[in-house]
């Protein structure tokens, strides 16, 4: 029974995704904004799927005791491995970038990164710890060439000046956060869910392989983004491509340079460095930022797995579930503020500003956490889900601040030819974040509610400082910035 549920997803999953992608095609150019767009929204749709699918699971999959088939480490190592990974996993971006920028070109550095992410997820489907590390090695490398340079091609869609490039930008946005809130439905329904395991059961198959089976669903997952951008790779044909070679023919040369963003021929001038000394600035503070909300996935997670009463009306649910409210408020909040924006036009805060509101928001999230813990440990029992849902709530205000302006700023701010570089500078930030967020972590242990309390307290305390310390600086950074808004 399982083993025909997988053919017919093999020949059906093909057909939809292509189906879909003709679909969102038709919708964003009827919007007015280019065909590409539609080819990397649903690229990174799967991308994410897959990467927030196994992010959700690895920290408890870790923890979980080897009679349940997880591999029975403590949260400090299961957290610290967690902070590893996801370090490593931005920190690549850099050499990602910049092979893209001088070698494959940013279309073919997609193609090879999404093969090696669905390698890596098939090959944590195996038991072996050894093996296991193995499979996150190849997600690392993977996502160091995928993720800057989609982002990087969705810049290029759009000429220097253009006033879809915000909007194109928040669109990309909302379809990273889509494969964020399908990944935890999808994967911790097969991972943790107990009707799951009995249909396992039922067709004679080991329930403690739940685990390996969901991260096998993420490996399906990037299989059909990688499928879907090699048949869109027409609607991009004029971005992301191989730079020009020294031995290249005139002719050669000449395609090449027509299809080349606006301003690449220019040279780097006084001004870039100085906005290269702002997105220095910007990704110091996205550091903070990162170190404190990527909690999400490691003492959040454990907060919601021990401390949080999963049920509704009585019927247990997944912890890793929650992992799925973030996207969830990104997706509805998104269209308020993109209006928003547009609404307050140049009365709207600038983008170092906006940085210090996400990062206060961030830290009032934590303040909330702190006191739900406080309770818990008050009442010795477990707190209701809508004190996570809330700081969830509160964590999303702030990355809407943050996060997409960030996007967009950096694309902004780069020459023409150092676009992959500065995007993997961007994503050098939430390395470094996710690196002293996972020994952060560490600290977090159930039994104790008092130091959970002051664990989330002190996060909280340094976001909102550090918000603060931005808004001042805000005067400096847009002098940096040029006339780049």
């Amino acid at each position: 029974m399982i083993y025909g549920l997988i053919v017919g997803l093999l020949i059906l999953g093909p057909l939809l995704v292509l189906g879909g992608a003709n679909l969102l095609r038709v919708i964003l150019e009827k919007a007015g904004h280019p065909s590409g767009l539609a080819i990397l929204f649903l690229t990174e749709v799967w991308e994410r799927l897959s990467y927030y699918g196994m992010r959700a699971l690895l920290v408890l999959y870790m923890v979980e005791a080897m009679t349940g088939g997880g591999f029975g480490f403590a949260n400090a190592k299961a957290t610290q491995i967690y902070g590893y990974y996801t370090s490593a996993v931005y920190l690549t971006a850099i050499p990602g970038g910049w092979i893209a920028d001088n070698i494959l070109g940013a279309k073919n550095a997609v193609i090879l990164g999404g093969i090696i992410i669905a390698l890596g997820q098939f090959t944590l489907a195996a038991p072996s710890p050894e093996v296991f590390y193995l499979g996150l090695f190849l997600i690392i490398i993977g996502t160091g060439f995928l993720k800057p340079n989609i982002s990087a091609m969705v810049g290029a869609l759009y000429k220097q000046g253009d006033v879809r490039r915000d909007a194109g930008f928040s669109i990309f946005y909302m379809g990273i956060n889509l494969g964020a809130l399908l990944a935890p439905l999808t994967c911790g329904f097969v991972a943790q869910d107990p009707r799951f395991k009995a249909w396992l059961i039922q067709s004679g198959v080991d329930p403690h392989t739940c685990w390996r089976w969901a991260f096998a669903v993420a490996g399906f997952g990037m299989s059909l983004g990688v499928m879907q951008f090699l048949f869109g790779r027409k609607y991009l044909e004029a971005v992301g491509n191989r730079p020009i070679g020294k031995s290249a023919s005139a002719e050669a040369v000449a395609n090449a340079k027509s299809q080349q963003p606006e301003g690449y021929d220019k040279p780097i001038t006084r001004e870039d460095y100085k906005r290269l000394g702002a997105v220095i600035i910007f990704c110091t503070f996205a550091v903070l930022f990162w170190a404190v909300f990527e909690q999400a996935g490691s003492s959040l997670t454990l907060f919601a797995d021990q401390m949080t009463n999963n049920q509704v009306l009585g019927i247990p649910y997944p912890s890793s579930y929650y992992q799925s409210v973030n996207p969830f408020f990104i997706i509805a909040l998104t269209p308020l503020f993109a209006w928003m924006w547009v609404k307050w036009g140049e009365k709207q805060p600038s983008t170092p500003l906006k940085f210090g509101i996400g990062l206060f928001f961030v830290g009032v999230g934590f303040v909330v956490a702190a006191y739900a813990s406080s309770i818990a440990g008050s009442t010795n029992a477990k707190v209701a889900a809508w004190w996570l849902i809330a700081v969830y709530f509160i964590h999303t205000v702030g990355e809407l601040c943050l996060s997409p302006v960030g996007l967009s700023t950096m694309t902004k701010l780069a020459h023409p030819k150092l676009v992959g570089m500065v995007m993997g500078i961007w994503f050098l930030a939430p390395a470094i974040g996710n690196f002293i967020g996972g020994f952060v972590a560490g600290y977090f242990d159930a039994k104790d509610p008092a130091i959970v309390v002051k664990l989330f307290g002190i996060l909280g305390c340094v976001a909102i400082g550090g918000g603060v310390v931005m808004a001042l600086l805000t005067p400096v950074i847009r002098k940096l910035m040029g006339n780049v808004r």
